[in-house]
C-alpha cells in the first residue's frame, strides 16, 4: 500500500479538522502496514481506580485506525467508522501514555479492515485490542 501522508502530514490534518482532540494524540509514525499512535494520558482519561478508561482506549483505536487509512488514501474528512469491536485485555499503566498500532489489512475502494494493539508505553503485555472497519468516501461521488 503507498504511503500517500506522513506521520506531520496526519498530525496536521488532526489539528485541522480535529482543533478539539489533536493535542491527546501524537502521530508518531506511518510503518508498511498502518501507523504507531501515542494517547498522552491526562486525567480526563482516567476512570475511577486511577486507570485510562474503555472510552478513551477506543478512542485511541478509532483515530489510530482512521490515520492509518488517511495514511493510505490521502487526507478525506468524511471517512467513518462503520464497525468497531474490543476486547479489553489487562489494566493500564496509571500514568503512562498509551500506544496503538494500527495495521490495514484490507483496503479497497468502499471499505478498509484493520486491527489495533494497544499497549502501556514501554510495556510489551497488551491492554486492548480491536477490529475495526471504516468506510472510504467516494471520489467525486462516485463508487
Amino acid at each position: 500500500m503507498q504511503i500517500k501522508m506522513d506521520a506531520e502530514a496526519l498530525g496536521a490534518f488532526l489539528v485541522e479538522v480535529f482543533p478539539q482532540v489533536h493535542t491527546d494524540f501524537e502521530v508518531i509514525e506511518v510503518t508498511e502496514t498502518g501507523v504507531r499512535v501515542r494517547l498522552v494520558t491526562a486525567d480526563r482519561h482516567l476512570r475511577p481506580g486511577g486507570t485510562v478508561s474503555g472510552p478513551a482506549m477506543f478512542g485511541l483505536a478509532d483515530v489510530a485506525m482512521y490515520l492509518a487509512v488517511l495514511s493510505r488514501i490521502g487526507p478525506a474528512a468524511l471517512a467513518v467508522t462503520t464497525n468497531c469491536s474490543i476486547d479489553f485485555m489487562r489494566k493500564p499503566v496509571a500514568g503512562v501514555d498509551l500506544i496503538c498500532d494500527a495495521v490495514i489489512h484490507k483496503l479497497g475502494r468502499v471499505l478498509a479492515v484493520g486491527d489495533c494493539l494497544i499497549y502501556s508505553d514501554g510495556m510489551d503485555a497488551l491492554v486492548a485490542r480491536a477490529t475495526l472497519t471504516y468506510s472510504i468516501p467516494p471520489k467525486n461521488g462516485v463508487f
